[in-house]
C-alpha cells in the first residue's frame, strides 16, 4: 500500500513501433556512437548529461526534470534472449510474457483477474486509445476502453456500437496474422460487448474534473489527461494502459523522433503535475516500454530495428536513477554484429512492479521468476 494508504495503481504508456533508446539516453562521449549515426547521431554539445558519458536527449527535458527530482528510473537494456525484430511477433512477447510459444493471455488481462477475480468492477483495467491491446486480453475479463473522454457517452447508440466495431476490428487486424484467428476469435466471442462498456460512472470523471494544468494539443496528452481525469475520480481503476506510436523511424528520424520524444515526455510532466495538484500522485506508478531498440548504426535516415531498448519507471515512490548496465558499445559484444544486447530480461521489470509495487506475486502472471530491480523507496 502505499504512503497515503490508497490502492497502488499502474499506468502502462506503450511506444509503438520500436522507441531508438540510444538516441534517448545517448552515450554521449563514446566516439563509436558518432561513427556509427553520422545521420541521426546527436551532437555532444545538445545533450542534457546525466553523468560524463551518458545523456538525456534535449527533447526529454521535462522527463530529465523529473529525474533530476529522483522520479524516474531509467531500465537500459531492457529486453529477452534471441530478440524478434517483427513489430507483431515482439509486441506479442511484450503483450503475453511468452517468448517461445504464442500466448493465449495477456499479462495485464491476468494481473486484472487476480485484481478482481469475479469481474466485479468494469473500470479495474481501462484502455484509453484506439484499440484494445493484446496485453489486456483475457478471455473472460472485461476491459473498459475508450478512444476519448470528452466523446465517450456522448454519442449516439449506433455510433456506440460503430465505435465498439472499430475497436475490435483494430483489436482483430493487429493480432490475426500474428498469433492466428482462433485465439483472437476465441477472446472476442468470449469478452463480447465486455471490449467497451459504456458505464455511466465515466461520465462522472468528465463531470467532476478540474485543473488548472495545461496539456499540450496531441494524442498522447489527451490519452493522458483522460487517464487523470478517471484516476481522479476515483472509480476504482487500478490498470490503466495508453499507447503512443509513431516510432518506427526507419526514415525521417530526425526529424520525426524529436516531435516524439517532445510530445512523450511533456505529456507524461503534465500529467504527474495535474495528479500531484490533486493530492493523488503517491499512489501511481508509470511504466514506459517499447517493443524493441533500433540498431546501432544508422542507415542514412533513420535506424532499423533491433534490440536492448530502454524502459521507464516513474512516480513519487519511485527512486530515480539507472538500473541494470548500458548495453556495450565493444563491436564484438554487438549481437549480430549490429544491436545492441539486452541486459535485464523485461519479465523481470513486469515482476519488479508487480511484486514491489502492486503486491501481487508475479510468477504465475510473467511466466516465472526473473531478476528485478529494486527501484522503490516503499513496497506497495
Amino acid at each position: 500500500m502505499s504512503a497515503n494508504q490508497k490502492n497502488p495503481v499502474l499506468v502502462i504508456v506503450q511506444l509503438s513501433g520500436g522507441n531508438d533508446f540510444m538516441n534517448t539516453v545517448v552515450p554521449y562521449t563514446a566516439g563509436i556512437y558518432y561513427d556509427s549515426r553520422p545521420v541521426v547521431g546527436l551532437k555532444e554539445d545538445e545533450v542534457l548529461p546525466i553523468h560524463d558519458t551518458l545523456a538525456w536527449n534535449p527533447h526529454c527535458a521535462a522527463l530529465q526534470a523529473m529525474y533530476d527530482e529522483g522520479d524516474v528510473a531509467v531500465v537500459q537494456g531492457i529486453g529477452y534472449p534471441n530478440s524478434d525484430r517483427s513489430h507483431f511477433r515482439a509486441m506479442d512477447i511484450w503483450h503475453t510474457c511468452e517468448p517461445i510459444e504464442i500466448g493465449a493471455e495477456g499479462w495485464v488481462g491476468r494481473v486484472i483477474r487476480e485484481l478482481d477475480p469475479r469481474g466485479q468492477n468494469v473500470l479495474t483495467g481501462v484502455s484509453v486509445g484506439k484499440g484494445l491491446p493484446r496485453a489486456m486480453a483475457v478471455p473472460g475479463v472485461p476491459v473498459t476502453s475508450f478512444d476519448n473522454l470528452d466523446n465517450y457517452g456522448l454519442l449516439t447508440g449506433i455510433e456506440d456500437e460503430r465505435q465498439r466495431t472499430e475497436a475490435l476490428e483494430i483489436f482483430k487486424g493487429m493480432y490475426n496474422a500474428g498469433v492466428g484467428t482462433g485465439i483472437v476469435m476465441e477472446y472476442l466471442s468470449q469478452t463480447g460487448l465486455n471490449v467497451i462498456q459504456g458505464t455511466d460512472e465515466l461520465k462522472k470523471a468528465k463531470a467532476g474534473y478540474r485543473s488548472t494544468v495545461e496539456y499540450a494539443d496531441n494524442a498522447i496528452a489527451t490519452s493522458l489527461r483522460d487517464v487523470a481525469r478517471v484516476h481522479l475520480a476515483g472509480l476504482g481503476t487500478r490498470v490503466f494502459y495508453t499507447q503512443h506510436g509513431g516510432y518506427d523511424n526507419h526514415a525521417n528520424e530526425v526529424p520525426d523522433h524529436p516531435r516524439l520524444l517532445s510530445d512523450l515526455t511533456g505529456a507524461i510532466s503534465a500529467f504527474f503535475q495535474d495528479l500531484r495538484a490533486h493530492n493523488a500522485s503517491s499512489e501511481v506508478t508509470m511504466l514506459v516500454f517499447t517493443e524493441f531498440g533500433r540498431r546501432i548504426r544508422d542507415n542514412a535516415s533513420g535506424t532499423d530495428h533491433g534490440s536492448g531498448g530502454g524502459a521507464f519507471l516513474i512516480g513519487d515512490r519511485v527512486k530515480g536513477g539507472l538500473y541494470a548496465e548500458y548495453p556495450s558499445l565493444d563491436p564484438a559484444r554487438w549481437v549480430h554484429g549490429e544491436d545492441l544486447e539486452h541486459m535485464i530480461d523485461f519479465r523481470g521489470i513486469y515482476g519488479t512492479v508487480l511484486e514491489q509495487w502492486m503486491g501481487l506475486d508475479p510468477t504465475d502472471i510473467v511466466g516465472g521468476q526473473f531478476e528485478q530491480i529494486h527501484p522503490y523507496q516503499t513496497t506497495a
